[in-house]
């Protein structure tokens, strides 16, 4: 009964935590739609960019219709692609349209279309972020993409999704009647796509430091004992001159690059150094697997 009741304990606190951070993402999401890129008609795609038209045509809640465009595609996504799904897809788009319901009752905070696609594109990218990292979702677009991939698989995600939100916005544009609807909201999109790569991959990128030079193995006890960084030694061939040496390479974080091109420099200034990035980096001193 004991080993039950922490177990039980323990899947609430995860799906606790879980969902809730799905809830806060929505949350963000309605803030940004709702107190800036709504009352300027500027959209992200999404059914939120139909909901937006619809709010503007009969003088509906955004909530209400972002919601009773997504229920026709819960019931067929529930028999087609499962329950699971269709739970965190019901519980992100209506926290979501009740969030927006919430705030479209409140002053918006500009009427600035650029600083609306800015701070709203910003806030949304955030919030979409949040929702997928607990592998949610907020109905819409990926909704649809994951429908079209389970009779097309091959298809990619991110194509599709760009493809619904293009005509999304083409539609809010012929309604509004205005080309520079089309302009700000791409601004909004690509400021919402870079703010969910940040949340995912960071501000700062790992980056990766390749050596060569004639004096790799005091480079390398230097940059071990200084900086506790490990490097590894790749036998390596220079074409021009037919010569075999060990080049080093060595992952490290933006503020210990510096530290190393000093060190470098210090014991041959004639190295050559390439640094690039890593998108991500498993293992001892970085994330764990």
């Amino acid at each position: 009964m004991n080993f039950l009741n922490r177990k039980q304990k323990f899947l609430a606190k995860k799906y606790g935590k879980k969902y809730l951070k799905i809830i806060l993402g929505t949350a963000i999401m309605a803030l940004g739609t709702a107190q800036f890129l709504l009352n300027v008609h500027l959209s992200t795609g999404g059914f939120t960019g139909i909901a937006t038209v619809g709010h503007f045509l009969f003088n509906l809640p955004m909530g209400v219709l972002i919601m009773a465009l997504n229920i026709p595609f819960f019931i067929f996504a529930y028999f087609r692609i499962g329950k699971i799904f269709v739970l965190n897809a019901v519980i992100g788009t209506a926290s979501l349209s009740i969030f927006m319901s919430i705030f479209e009752m409140y002053q918006p905070f500009t009427d600035d279309r650029f600083l609306a696609c800015i701070y709203g594109g910003a806030l949304i990218g955030l919030g979409i972020a949040m929702v997928l990292s607990e592998k949610g979702s907020t109905g819409g677009s990926d909704l649809l993409a994951n429908l079209v991939r389970s009779y097309k698989p091959e298809i990619k995600t991110s194509n599709i999704i760009v493809i619904i939100d293009i005509i999304i916005v083409g539609l809010n544009v012929l309604f509004f009647k205005e080309i520079e609807i089309a302009l700000y909201s791409a601004i909004a999109i690509f400021v919402m796509g870079k703010v969910t790569d940040v949340f995912f991959e960071g501000i700062d990128f790992i980056k990766v430091i390749y050596i060569i030079s004639k004096n790799s193995n005091k480079i390398s006890e230097k940059i071990n004992s200084e900086i506790k960084r490990g490097v590894t030694g790749i036998y390596s061939k220079g074409m021009y001159k037919a010569e075999d040496f060990t080049m080093l390479m060595c992952v490290a974080s933006r503020n210990e690059v510096i530290k190393i091109m000093k060190i470098v420099k210090r014991v041959d200034n004639q190295a050559f150094v390439v640094v690039s990035n890593a998108r991500e980096v498993i293992g001892k001193g970085f994330k764990k697997a």
